[in-house]
């Protein structure tokens, strides 16, 4: 390790025309890794929390709503998927995409509420066109008084031996990484887009991530959170075996909120982490931030918003592990938590957390144990007190293009399901039912109105 290292990452930044925010960011973080830090939380240190207030306790009242903004992170490709577009124009359910939902989300609320409510993306460079083009699809009907998007950072990938940047003549763009979505308080920063909302006389933003269709702005927390003049909201909810190596919030011993991910857990505290009794609330991502603290936050720090470093170690090209090892130095966006002085954290019902990280969850969207409620919103169907568990075979259903080769007339009906089970290579026919608890071995072609039952 040397400052050769640091120096070389720095020009290759400016070069690249990352703004001095972003590069003083990455500095931070280079200078605790040289230093043997390694960003871990172990469990000596954390306490659980239990004193969480309830969103479904809060009274209706008036909701600031013509002061907020609606954030999506929508930097994703979805490459665990196979994907090489951005993850928001997958279509989900009813022959809409995430993104097409998440407008009419949106539409829905500013016609209820007079409200001006404008969409703003944080995008990458590699999803903005195509997400922009799509929202610039609705014409006047989504227009706003601010911009539809700013991009997020790149920083470069590091060499686990020696911390140079890495060096991949073969495919350049492989050199670089985003600095993880806790990269939005910078990105907010070095774009204008800050300023911008600020001058617009917008002071509280609600930020998701663009797959968690559940996260839509809830008027009675807003206004909770407005009365309560907080600088920052967490939504948390209860942590089930499904979500348990998420991340979990927790107390500092003598100190505040933390958000702790499996990457900073020691390998001696995986069993207390993954313990949903002893952490029992898992983040959402849903977070709600008042604009004009994060601008005094930044402006105290010199623009180096200081969250809690995580150390990801890769390969070069994730998809060939022969290649070079290097680290991505992150951070979460829900970790400010534990930035924010008065910071606090709500319960909510898991109805506001339905990710798509897997073809899995994409399949139990697109069926009939979802459908599509007032407003656009992704609500059970009816009978249903939670989604049917759907284990799919990574050899055959992992990338988004095999997982659609393999349901080429939609997703079976899984309303009456419990769990449905796939491991082979199985093609599912049209207007197939699954009812209970069934599993399913291949080579098989489930032929056209099968009802699976277990």
């Amino acid at each position: 390790m040397s400052a050769h290292g640091l120096k070389a990452s720095v020009e290759k930044m400016e070069a690249a025309g990352v703004p001095d925010a972003a590069v003083a960011t990455f500095r931070h973080y280079y200078e605790q890794l040289e230093a043997g830090e390694s960003g871990m939380l172990p469990e000596s240190e954390l306490e659980p929390i239990t004193d969480i207030p309830d969103a479904d306790a809060f009274p209706d009242a008036d909701a600031p709503l013509d002061e907020a903004v609606i954030i999506k992170l929508n930097g994703g490709l979805g490459t665990s998927m196979g994907m090489e577009q951005a993850k928001s124009l997958v279509e989900v359910k009813d022959g809409l995409a995430f993104l097409d939902l998440i407008v009419r989300q949106v539409l829905a609320l500013r016609k209820a509420s007079g409200a001006r409510l404008p969409l703003v993306l944080m995008n990458s460079f590699y999803t903005q066109a195509d997400s922009l083009a799509r929202l610039e699809g609705y014409g006047d009907e989504l227009a706003a008084d601010v911009p539809f998007d700013f991009v997020q950072h790149k920083e470069p990938k590091l060499l686990v031996d020696g911390l140079e940047p890495a060096d991949w003549p073969d495919d350049p763009d492989l050199e670089w990484c985003p600095p993880g979505h806790g990269d939005i308080y910078t990105a907010l920063l070095t774009s204008g887009m800050l300023d911008t909302l600020l001058a617009a006389g917008y002071r509280y933003a609600f930020m998701s991530n663009s797959d968690n269709l559940g996260a839509v702005l809830e008027p009675r927390i807003l206004a909770w959170f407005a009365a309560q003049g907080l600088p920052f909201l967490s939504e948390v909810t209860e942590r089930t075996e499904a979500d348990k190596k998420g991340g979990h919030l927790a107390r500092l011993k003598g100190g505040g909120l933390v958000l702790r991910e499996t990457a900073q857990t020691p390998d001696e505290d995986l069993d207390a982490f993954t313990d949903t009794h002893r952490h029992p609330y898992f983040n959402c991502n849903n977070l709600w931030m008042d604009l004009g603290a994060l601008r005094d936050l930044l402006s105290a720090r010199d623009g180096v918003m200081g969250l809690p470093m995580i150390v990801n170690e890769k390969t070069v090209d994730p998809a060939d592990k022969s290649t070079p090892p290097v680290f991505q130095l992150e951070t979460a966006m829900g970790a400010a938590v534990g930035v924010f002085e008065g910071a606090r954290a709500v319960r909510v019902p898991r109805s506001r957390f339905v990710p798509v990280k897997k073809t899995s969850d994409l399949l139990v969207l697109r069926s009939d144990a979802y459908v599509l409620g007032a407003g656009a919103r992704v609500e059970l169907a009816e009978g249903r007190s939670g989604p049917p568990l759907v284990e799919l075979d990574d050899e055959f259903y992992k990338l988004l293009r095999d997982f659609d080769a393999r349901f080429p007339d939609g997703a079976p009906s899984l309303r009456e399901a419990e769990k449905l089970a796939v491991a082979g290579d199985v093609t599912f026919g049209s207007g197939v039912v699954v009812r209970g608890d069934v599993s399913v071995e291949g080579p098989e072609s489930v032929a056209d109105g099968a009802v699976l039952e277990g």
